[in-house]
């Protein structure tokens, strides 16, 4: 299928190409340019011990659960001179589970070095050499003989593996500049292009993820081959190309209408979104405003409909898949972490190809909520789907010594049979520098606010900042510009949209400025050395409703504190209340409360005065006629929140985040 928008023209020449995920070729095309690991350091805060804790406690962990289940046996049997190794275990797609974890430490080694990891990377890349095939194809599922090659798409996920391989192969070249990872992924990679390029085949993979890697490979290479291949598994989606058996329907596998038709996101959260960001990554090279267009769309639909307040995307826990419309029910939510994964790198995308804010401010509601909370404060516990409602406290059995995941979890596993989060979580928190700031010619952009350095050309000369803040438990956000040019350039700031009353200064003095249609305000001036920005943007709490047609938090209310959503936990409250039963009294205030150390972080927990209800009128009734509802009777308490992401570090718990509100918002 051939769009008459694509663009064949030569990609630009860039001298300067970042360390990070996402490097376009086609920079004319971006409203503003990624800046990588090798360009943004986060110096200190929750986000850079969690990087470190990524490193020295998760990684380790990740990597001997991937050897105790067996993920890198499957591949290391493979070796013609492999000798007792046992035979295949787990789903047919853990190799993906295994390359998303090299990914992580191949950003990892992007941060710093490190000789310890450099050898893991070394080791496991000898196997998958060793397991690889003379053509370049790679599956530990079917060279184990349990499928046909390429026989099966709709269920195989051999392109899916084949993508992760792709962009841990990337993510190491990037990082340290060694190939011998790249060369596997690019053999595995010549396979698609060979059986799958031209036409030659009709169908494409069950799970998307192919699209984005191909296309990032064709960026690290200049081999349109790759990005044709892209393009092309792209327009496959939504003429049926796949053969959909028992359970799932085509929508389940975005195949049912043509993605330019598309208004929404359907079926599967994950496939769904990974999708999305093929669809950015393929219009950025090829220029099809169309394809842009489309994804832009299904985003906004995904975001004003299918969004919960944390971040969470996939309503269904049947399919792991989006709902209708408003189909926003917190204690059924699935909400896999993956989505959310998915969703930061769609909206990253987004954001380089129009410079808005909107795609920033989803990428921090998703950062400092479902992401934060994805993982134990220990980082060796995960949330595979993400409860916003909790009714009791009793845990999930587990089956077969792993986590039931037909229940909304109480407590983090520390590893999954289907272990995709974890390792995504990995290679997210490691790359997580890459998708901070941008720049353009004359300018840098700010997008989230961490404790970091900044090290970039701008106006044709080398500049620094040192971004100094404690955000988000302050809005106070200092800028130092350490190094600069004599010519003039711009600092651009992204103010939040939940924010209200934004200052900037320089130097202490204020100055003003409006925020322009991107949602920035912009500072532009011939910096000195020395010279501090300092944006203030007033975090208060404040109470959030739902769209009125999401039914089951209607007349409830939610607290947030600046970017941060904030939930109540059973063991923060009396013993005597029951957070089933409780309402927030009309009129009632927030209050704040500074604490030192709030599981091992500075924080802020948040009081409000509410009652816990008796709800003696409804004894033996389920429901009654309105003349005759009982007026609510109960016990005046102070009930206390805390951020979503620290809920369930303290066992098994009884957690809700909207609260209805005593008969009036209704």
């Amino acid at each position: 299928m051939n769009h008459a928008a694509h663009d064949r023209g030569a990609p630009s020449v860039i001298t300067d190409r970042p360390v990070g995920p996402v490097v376009p070729l086609a920079v004319h095309r971006l409203a503003c340019h990624p800046l990588g690991l090798d360009a943004v350091t986060i110096r200190s805060g929750t986000w850079a011990e969690w990087q470190r804790d990524n490193r020295t406690i998760t990684t380790p962990h990740a990597f001997n659960w991937l050897e105790a289940d067996g993920t890198v046996d499957n591949l290391r049997r493979l070796d013609p001179a492999a000798d007792g190794v046992p035979a295949r275990r787990g789903p047919w797609f853990t190799d993906s589970d295994l390359y998303k974890a090299i990914e992580a430490v191949a950003w990892d080694l992007g941060r710093e070095d490190s000789e310890e990891l450099t050898s893991l990377i070394a080791e496991m890349t000898q196997i998958l050499k060793s397991a690889q095939l003379a053509d370049g194809y790679l599956n530990s599922f079917v060279q184990a003989g349990l499928d046909i090659r390429w026989d099966n798409l709709v269920n195989s996920h051999e392109l899916y593996c084949i993508g992760h391989l792709i962009q841990a192969g990337i993510a190491h070249k990037r990082s340290t500049g060694r190939t011998e990872l790249f060369d596997v992924a690019s053999k595995a990679a010549d396979v698609v292009v060979a059986d799958f390029g031209g036409g030659r085949r009709s169908d494409t993979d069950g799970h998307e993820e192919i699209e984005m890697a191909l296309v990032e490979l064709y960026r690290e290479t200049g081999n349109r081959d790759y990005l044709d291949v892209a393009a092309q598994l792209v327009d496959r989606r939504g003429h049926r190309a796949l053969h959909p058996a028992e359970l799932w329907d085509s929508a389940y596998y975005q195949d049912a209408t043509p993605v330019r038709e598309q208004t929404t996101v359907v079926g599967h959260a994950v496939r769904a979104i990974y999708l999305l960001a093929g669809m950015v990554d393929v219009a950025i090279e090829t220029g099809e405003k169309s394809l842009l267009d489309a994804a832009i769309r299904q985003w906004e639909s995904m975001t004003a409909t299918k969004t919960y307040l944390t971040g969470a995307v996939g309503s269904r826990f049947v399919g792991e898949a989006f709902g209708d419309a408003h189909e926003l029910p917190p204690d059924l939510v699935y909400g896999e972490t993956c989505a959310t994964i998915g969703n930061i790198m769609v909206s990253w995308r987004l954001l380089l190809a129009t410079g808005e804010s909107r795609f920033a401010d989803a990428i921090e509601r998703a950062l400092y909520n479902l992401l934060a909370a994805s993982t134990a404060t220990s980082r060796v516990g995960f949330f595979y789907n993400n409860p916003a409602q909790r009714r009791t406290a009793l845990d999930a059995a587990p089956t077969e010594g792993r986590p039931n995941r037909t229940d909304a979890p109480g407590t983090r596993p520390a590893w999954f049979e289907c272990a995709c989060c974890p390792p995504n979580i990995m290679r997210t928190v490691a790359s997580l520098s890459a998708y901070l700031t941008t720049r353009t010619a004359d300018s840098i952009q700010l997008h989230q606010y961490l404790p970091a350095t900044i090290e970039t050309d701008v106006s044709g000369a080398r500049v620094r900042l040192e971004v100094e803040t404690l955000y988000p438990l302050s809005g106070t956000v200092a800028v130092t510009v350490a190094a600069t040019t004599g010519k003039e350039w711009a600092v651009e700031f992204r103010v939040p949209d939940w924010v209200d009353g934004a200052t900037l200064a320089v130097n202490g003095s204020p100055v003003g400025f409006s925020v322009d249609k991107r949602g920035y305000a912009r500072v532009r001036r011939i910096w000195m050395p020395g010279d501090v920005i300092t944006l203030n943007l007033p975090i208060v709490p404040r109470f959030t409703v739902a769209h009125p047609s999401v039914d089951a938090v209607r007349g409830a209310v939610a607290i947030e504190r600046g970017p941060v959503v904030y939930a109540f936990e059973s063991v923060d409250q009396p013993e005597t209340v029951d957070l089933n039963h409780v309402e927030l009294l009309y009129d009632a205030e927030i209050r704040e409360e500074f604490r030192e150390d709030l599981l091992g972080t500075q924080n802020v927990t948040l009081s409000i005065r509410g009652r816990a209800r008796r709800d003696a009128g409804w004894a033996g009734a389920g429901w009654k006629r309105r003349e005759d509802v009982p007026p609510s009777d109960g016990t005046e308490v102070d009930l206390v929140a805390i951020p979503y992401a620290l809920w369930a570090n303290r066992g098994p718990s009884v957690m809700r985040i909207f609260v209805p509100v005593e008969s009036s918002l209704a």
